[in-house]
């Protein structure tokens, strides 16, 4: 067994090699960490530099803040320098890191300083942490500086302390990347005399410096926090490689409390102590509850919760585990995180029954080797409930009569069938009614029915039969294997059954969490989010759930309702207070507890999005700690869900901003010059035509008036184009279908075009079984002009176009097609696209006509299509489906 105990975690090894190996290929990072701006980060980072530079190292400064400082500007001779990019930014020229150069450069090391540092617009990414991740990524080892205030998680707290907000921020995931965390340290008075010297800001700067951020007390609470950010880093690396080690016993690196909880009175008075021992010892500590050591009853789970939550409020980290063995799983978890004390309770039980039982004290001490265990005696409050032994509360007396029952049938069937029977036969008989009662009735009355078993055996089988007298002493062993073994099935029996109803509500959480994690993977929108939300935690809570999004200025408005319960203005008001405050509130919290509903946050790490109201079926009953947790993780996944549909709105939108300019430049691209010539072609007849009118001969003022009406046609057909593409982009064309003759379709238009198709031969050729077209006539009407038109813009003077109208009982058939150069080799999608023209130049228009087409067509639930034409040219085919029935 020894040789199995120290032996290391088989999944700690493999996920210990597998860092090492991602370690081991990729670009390391290097972060000089300090707690204010002056402890000589950027000092020590060019010390080093420059010591690498020396040994041989590709050595490269991508960006160095000196801020003035004339000893780090001296380090910076002998050091290759990267030039800085030029930025122009209203109306400022201002130096960035230059990252294009950096990867096209590709140095061993980079330093790159104030990992924090906003870039400005038009660089490549936003931040320069983003900067360093590329510079990684391309195999570049990155040396950089930050300051503690520009840690995400301690932006809150600094601001708290400073009571200025820090706006540059670094994700703590970079931290976590980084491969080695150098500590600059520098006492307080000795920073505050290097800003007085002008070390730290030029004399006006420092001076405000002082009044402000740099106040004593400022610095040395920032100190206090850089240390300890540094040494939780430090402490992570120590448990990986203790846990990778197997090394059982404790190092005492840092005072770390465990004290064990459970819904004992008492328990309140060990939580307040562990409090004050981690205060005294300035180390941190930890509540410990064993889920499946024993049933609980509700009393006990009520207190038990109150125990818990009194734990989070005293600032302890609270931890379920799980397990059948109390002592096992409080010492598993002490050894894993570097325990240095365990504090328990007194026992209270009697000593005969923590040797029947096992005492959890003793098996505490035996096991902890390197641990100290501290016993203290919580008080009890006099008015608290009685402890409860099982949560199967109502009455044990059917179970204790069924046990009786079960030993009175195997006595009768072994009575009856004695002559038949050997005696150990007879004792399998009892045996079986033990095990029955064990797995039917639970562990006290499967105990009773092991003792009534060995009392029947005894009055009725051994000799001296009908008296409890023992003549063969022999038989006193077997009585004690018999009640024995009922003992132990009852005991092993208990453990089955709460493994079983541990395992039976975590399989409900799970598939509770799984199937809201299905239905939000589903969900487009916020309303589907919050329904989905609302129907899953109401079928797992057994209660009325309502959804509340914020919208406008804060307004919470409720999105979804799973039951019957309506919110008052007085749970509103509480689910106001979760939302703005982002923490629980009302029914089972410390804020707010006589509400009867129990609001929880949505919130994200960026905002705010609303908040879970769940008001419980039974009145007052209160959510224990497990169905908390479950409801909070229920509304972490609902909150990421709305934040991804947020999201995906505003990108969205974004595209869609993003199309409309590039439309727009397109458009203004495209018409600029197709607007201007024929209005310069209309001004310039009108400006003839306004002249001296003896001067203009008839038939040039016939022309001037043709060219003024060509071109006003021309100019009404480009506008008319570029309204209904605006039409067709909103999607707000309209389809009012009537049945219509083909010829009368073909006729309207070819009249329309008369001017412009002549001297052009028009072959048309319509099917006379489709006497009726069921379509929207003005609609088609503009699809067949626009692609005759764009025939005959397409092809020389004189060539042919035909148009071909055939189809059946299902779809109509409209063909034009042309003897021009025809498609470039796979334009045939291509061409209908907006803006989009053909490669010959000269050709009038945007290239909107194709796109109209298709809007159209695609409105009447038809396709376009175009291909090469053989023998040269080009064939549009229109296919639209026949609805309805001709009257």
């Amino acid at each position: 067994m020894g040789e199995f105990a120290t032996r290391a975690d088989p999944d700690a090894l493999l996920r210990r090699v597998q860092a090492d190996e991602a370690r081991s290929g990729r670009a390391k990072l290097k972060i000089y960490f300090g707690f204010a701006p002056g402890v000589g980060k950027t000092f020590a980072m060019l010390e080093t530099a420059r010591s690498l530079a020396a040994a041989g190292a590709d050595v490269l400064v991508g960006c160095v803040e000196t801020h003035g400082r004339s000893e780090t500007q001296a380090l910076l001779d002998g050091l290759a320098v990267l030039p800085r990019r030029a930025v122009e930014y209203r109306g400022v020229t201002l130096q960035e890191f230059d990252l294009e150069a950096a990867l096209e450069r590709k140095p061993a090391i980079l330093l790159l300083d104030e990992l924090a540092h906003t870039n400005a617009p038009g660089v490549i990414h936003a931040k320069r942490w983003q900067d360093a991740l590329d510079l990684l990524d391309a195999g570049i080892e990155v040396h950089t500086t930050l300051n503690v205030q520009h840690v995400e998680s301690l932006n809150d707290v600094v601001t708290r302390i400073t009571t200025v907000r820090v706006r540059e921020t670094v994700p703590d995931a970079l931290l976590e990347r980084a491969d080695q965390i150098e500590l600059i340290d520098l006492p307080a008075d000795a920073l505050l005399a290097r800003l007085r010297e002008g070390k730290v800001y030029v004399p006006d700067l420092a001076a405000r410096a002082l009044e402000s951020f740099f106040r004593e007390g400022n610095l040395l609470a920032l100190r206090e926090i850089a240390l300890r950010r540094t040494a939780d880093i430090i402490d992570a690396d120590v448990r990986a490689y203790r846990e990778a080690h197997a090394i059982a016993t404790p190092w005492p690196t840092a005072e770390r409390i465990v004290v064990g909880v459970g819904p004992s009175p008492s328990s309140a008075g060990l939580l307040r102590s562990a409090r004050r021992m981690a205060d005294g010892l300035r180390g941190s500590w930890t509540a410990v509850w064993v889920e499946g050591s024993r049933p609980l009853g509700d009393d006990d789970r009520h207190r038990l919760e109150a125990n818990l939550r009194l734990a989070e409020s005293l600032g302890g980290t609270v931890v379920r585990l799980s397990g059948t063995s109390r002592a096992d799983a409080i010492l598993r978890y002490a050894r894993r995180h570097n325990a240095t004390r365990l504090i328990i309770g007194r026992p209270t039980r009697s000593r005969l029954r923590d040797l029947l039982r096992g005492s959890l004290l003793e098996e505490l001490v035996r096991g902890s080797g390197g641990i100290d265990v501290h016993v203290i005696s919580g008080a009890a409050s006099e008015e608290a409930l009685p402890l409860s032994e099982t949560s199967e509360r109502p009455s044990e007396w059917p179970a204790y009569l069924l046990a009786a029952q079960l030993v009175a049938v195997a006595t009768i069937v072994s009575f009856v069938v004695d002559a038949y029977l050997a005696p150990a036969d007879t004792v399998m008989t009892f045996l079986v009614a033990i095990i029955v009662s064990a797995l039917r009735v639970g562990r006290g009355p499967s105990v009773f029915a092991a003792a009534l078993s060995v009392a029947a055996y005894d009055f009725f089988f051994v000799g001296p039969r009908f008296t409890f007298a023992v003549s063969d002493t022999r038989h006193v062993l077997t009585f004690a294997m018999m009640f024995g073994v009922g003992i132990l099935l009852s005991e092993l029996t208990r453990r089955l059954r709460t493994q079983e109803r541990e395992a039976r509500r975590r399989e409900a959480y799970t598939a509770a969490l799984f199937a809201l994690a299905r239905d939000l993977g589903a969900a487009a929108d916020k309303p589907s989010v919050a329904g989905a939300i609302a129907a899953r935690a109401s079928d797992a809570f057994n209660g009325t759930v309502a959804v509340l999004l914020a919208e406008g200025e804060g307004e919470l408005r409720e999105v979804a309702r799973s039951g019957d319960a309506v919110l008052d203005a007085r749970d509103r008001g509480v689910a106001r207070w979760a939302h703005e405050h982002g923490r629980p509130a009302g029914l089972g919290t410390d804020t707010l507890p006589g509400a009867a509903a129990a609001c929880v946050p949505l919130r994200t790490d960026a905002r705010g999005l609303g908040v879970i109201a769940f008001v419980p079926r039974v009145p007052g009953r209160v959510l224990d700690g497990e169905q908390r947790h479950l409801l909070e993780a229920l509304a972490r996944q609902a909150a990421l869900a709305i934040e991804r549909v947020v999201l995906a709105a505003e990108a969205k939108a974004s595209e869609l901003r993003a199309r409309t300019e590039n439309m727009r430049s397109s458009l203004l691209s495209a018409v600029s010059h197709d607007l201007r010539t024929p209005l310069a072609a209309i001004t310039g007849a009108a400006t003839s035509l306004r002249g001296d009118e003896a001067a203009v001969h008839p038939e040039q003022r016939r022309e001037l008036i043709e060219t003024i009406c060509e071109e006003s046609t021309r100019l009404e057909r480009l506008v008319a184009n570029l309204l209904e593409m605006t039409r067709v982009e909103a999607g707000a064309i309209e389809v009012h279908r009537e049945w219509v003759p083909a010829e009368e379709i073909v006729g309207a238009v070819l009249t329309r075009l008369e001017g412009a198709l002549a001297g052009r031969p028009v072959h048309t050729s319509l099917d006379p079984a489709l006497p009726l077209l069921p379509v929207d006539p003005v609609l088609v009407e503009q699809v067949l002009m626009n692609l005759i038109d764009n025939a005959i813009k397409h092809t020389p003077a004189g060539s042919p176009i035909d148009v071909f109208v055939t189809g059946d009982a299902d779809r109509i058939m409209i063909e034009v097609a042309d003897r021009g150069p025809g498609l470039a080799p796979g334009s045939e999608e291509q061409v209908f696209q907006k803006f989009h023209r053909g490669a010959a130049p000269g050709i009038p228009g945007v290239g909107l006509g194709l796109a109209i087409c298709r809007g159209i067509v695609e409105a009447h639930g038809g396709t376009i299509k175009a291909a090469s034409r053989t023998g040269g040219g080009a064939n549009f085919t229109v296919t639209l489906p026949v609805v309805g029935s001709a009257p």
